[in-house]
């Protein structure tokens, strides 16, 4: 038998506290913490308004950081990291904020450089019909614009 550890709401902000201070997190992903805490919705609905409150909770600052680390660490391109936020709930407006913070030259540069290297990867494909496609198919996967 799993015992359940249970939280007051003081115990449940520290531990948030933490938990948003750690990395940049969404309310989705918060909100499923707390869930996870088995808090019930008015507690969870208090505690999402401290961190707002004291700025652990800000899903601007958090739509940024996503859109800089994936373009940076993964290269993925606009339409991915546009979908990926709309997954975790966050605003057009965020997005689009989110995505002024890929500057275009380095966007375009590391377009070129995926693409390139993607493309010589793909030599050995003796069909030029399958190439394109696993070549069109590898950069779509990524979220970059066709």
């Amino acid at each position: 038998m799993q015992k359940h550890t249970t939280y007051t709401i003081d115990e449940a902000k520290a531990r948030l506290e933490h938990y948003c201070a750690y990395q940049e997190r969404c309310h989705k992903e918060v909100h499923q913490k707390l869930r996870e805490m088995r808090m019930i919705p008015e507690a969870i609905d208090l505690i999402i308004h401290h961190l707002i409150q004291h700025n652990y909770l800000n899903e601007t600052r958090f739509a940024q950081a996503f859109a800089r680390g994936k373009f940076r660490t993964k290269k993925w391109g606009k339409i991915r990291i546009t979908r990926e936020l709309k997954m975790r709930d966050i605003s057009a407006y965020n997005v689009k904020i989110a995505l002024k913070e890929i500057p275009e030259s380095e966007y375009l540069s590391t377009f070129h450089t995926l693409a390139e290297k993607r493309w010589n990867q793909l030599k050995t494909e003796s069909n030029p019909q399958k190439r394109k496609k696993k070549f069109v198919d590898y950069l779509m996967y990524r979220g970059w614009e066709s």
